[in-house]
């Protein structure tokens, strides 16, 4: 009975993760080729990435709900790398970064790639979104995307003209099957029924917006797919391979490592937190990324990352295991062998309104609100990163905000203010103190205590204090028994301090703290 009670779980489980598959495989499908289209490449290169991310990351990965394949993240890397170096170099740079990936996950780095401040993630990942909306703004209208960020930014007012129709021009054909695809995927999800809330809003757009442009014959871009997929490989030569030795290319192999592993594993702990099933293994997720990666680099398909869109659909869509991740590759290989010429018939316009959307949803509002809540600083550190993603590189913005955020933790650990009172008739000083008191602040720590009057009653509050380290506390002891030599005293009022640091003394009226007497405050 129990056996029968138990196969009858399994079989449940895996219903559910076989129904839950075909959800994320509806969602990756259009988001795939829009990605590769977005980073310069063939769509089918994005195709054989999402297959990789579900068949073999899916079967290795740390976090078995959460769902890999090409990212709307690393989109830009991707498209630059492809502008300056070539689509060949795609792979040689894709083999450094998953082998740094798995190199990391080896040596149980995992856990560090999250310490970044997510203002500077969520700073960076806006500022892709900004770049990934104005290039795939003229992609769009069947037009190129510009060089840079500034540039795409630059010629929006031109392909507003573009837009409006004119004789001989296709670019206000292709416009409208964009606009048509992105106003259905807004209606979808603020109107769709419950009953059919599991279909995606961008594989419904894709439906529409290709429907659209068959029916009234655009002459627009379609897809291009090869007849079978080894006709799509980019497999580096070896001419390519000697870029191992290029420097430039070994960075670009760092900042991808970097980036893809930053964004799986910020998805990971984002994918956590939507169930109550198994916790991610960061480290085993890290060294099943490195493996991914270095197959899409023999490949010469696009980079991956674990992708936040298709692990949600997954959760939402109740998956338990990671059966569902490996089934949606399964469903995209199927799809890609079985039925290309499908696939060919829908416009490059309407997947790069896919990726204006997904552009638009990374620069997230809402989570701009939620960083404002911990104060200009913060705020500060994430519009910094952003700009710099844009105007500059990616790169160089998240330097940027990496080097502001160790700014503000350097000033927080190290910044102090003292407020001053003084009573003369009572000869007795008020010193309150906020902020952290560490070596930093040891002169002005010293130049408010050496302001007290001779043979006067110190007090320090420290009540709003955040930190004092064993230099302020040496200093305190020494200015205290300096002073009692004037007939001066020093009480601490703090008793907080006392339960941090102190252990009584043999006078039950004071308390010691390791080179400081302190009188508890009456």
């Amino acid at each position: 009975m129990h056996a029968a009670a138990a196969d009858r779980s399994t079989s449940a489980v895996l219903g559910r993760d076989f129904l839950a598959s075909i959800v994320v495989f509806l969602v990756a499908l259009p988001l795939c080729m829009g990605v590769a289209i977005a980073s310069g490449a063939p769509p089918a290169l994005g195709l054989i990435t999402g297959i990789v991310g579900g068949i073999i990351v899916g079967s290795l990965a740390g976090s078995p709900l959460q769902v890999s394949g090409p990212a709307a993240g690393m989109a830009v890397l991707v498209f630059q790398l492809v502008q300056e170096h070539g689509l060949i170099m795609l792979g040689v740079v894709g083999l450094i970064a998953g082998a740094l990936q798995l190199l990391a996950g080896v040596l149980k780095l995992g856990q560090w790639f999250r310490a970044i401040s997510p203002s500077v993630i969520h700073g960076m990942l806006a500022g892709i979104g900004v770049l990934i909306l104005v290039s795939q703004l003229h992609v769009m209208l069947d037009d190129a995307p510009r060089a840079s960020g500034l540039l795409n930014i630059a010629a929006i007012p031109e392909a507003v003209i573009k837009a409006i129709p004119t004789d001989g021009s296709v670019h206000h054909l292709a416009a409208m099957a964009g606009v048509i695809t992105i106003l259905t995927i807004v209606l979808w999800n603020h109107f769709k029924p419950k009953q059919l809330s599991l279909i995606p809003g961008p594989l419904l757009g894709v439906i529409v917006g290709t429907i659209f442009a068959m029916v009234f014959a655009l002459p627009i871009t379609l897809v291009e797919l090869p007849d079978t997929l080894a006709g799509a490989l980019n497999i580096p030569t070896g001419e390519a391979l000697a870029g191992f030795t290029n420097p430039d290319i070994l960075t670009l192999g760092l900042v991808f490592a970097f980036v893809a592993s930053a964004e799986t594993l910020l998805c990971a702990t984002a994918v956590d937190k939507m169930h109550i099933g198994a916790r991610t293994d960061y480290d085993k997720e890290l060294r099943a990324q490195g493996i991914g990666n270095m197959i899409c680099g023999g490949l010469g398909a696009l980079p991956m990352t674990g992708v936040i869109v298709r692990s949600a659909a997954n959760v939402e869509a109740g998956a338990t295991t990671r059966f569902s991740a490996i089934m949606h590759g399964v469903w995209l290989l199927l799809a890609v062998a079985a039925f290309p010429f499908v696939l060919n018939e829908i416009p490059t316009s309407v997947l790069a309104a896919i990726l204006v959307y997904t552009g638009y949803k990374l620069v997230n509002i809402a989570q701009i609100r939620k960083i404002a809540e911990f104060g200009r600083q913060e705020l500060a550190i994430y519009f910094v990163t952003l700009l710099g993603v844009v105007l500059i590189d990616l790169l160089t913005g998240v330097i940027l905000g990496f080097a502001l955020a160790t700014a503000k933790l350097v000033y927080t650990f190290s910044h102090l203010e003292i407020t001053r009172e003084h009573d003369e008739e009572t000869n007795r000083v008020d010193l309150w103190m906020k902020g952290s008191a560490t070596f930093f602040s040891i002169p002005q720590l010293g130049k408010a205590l050496e302001s007290s009057p001779v043979g006067s009653e110190v007090h320090i509050h420290v009540e709003k204090l955040d930190y004092i380290d064993h230099a302020c506390l040496e200093m305190l002891s020494s200015w205290e028994k300096l002073h009692q030599t004037t007939g001066g005293t020093l009480v601490v009022e703090w008793s907080e301090l006392v339960e941090r640091y102190g252990r009584r003394s043999e006078d039950p009226s004071k308390t010691e703290i390791p080179g400081l007497m302190v009188r508890p405050a009456a």
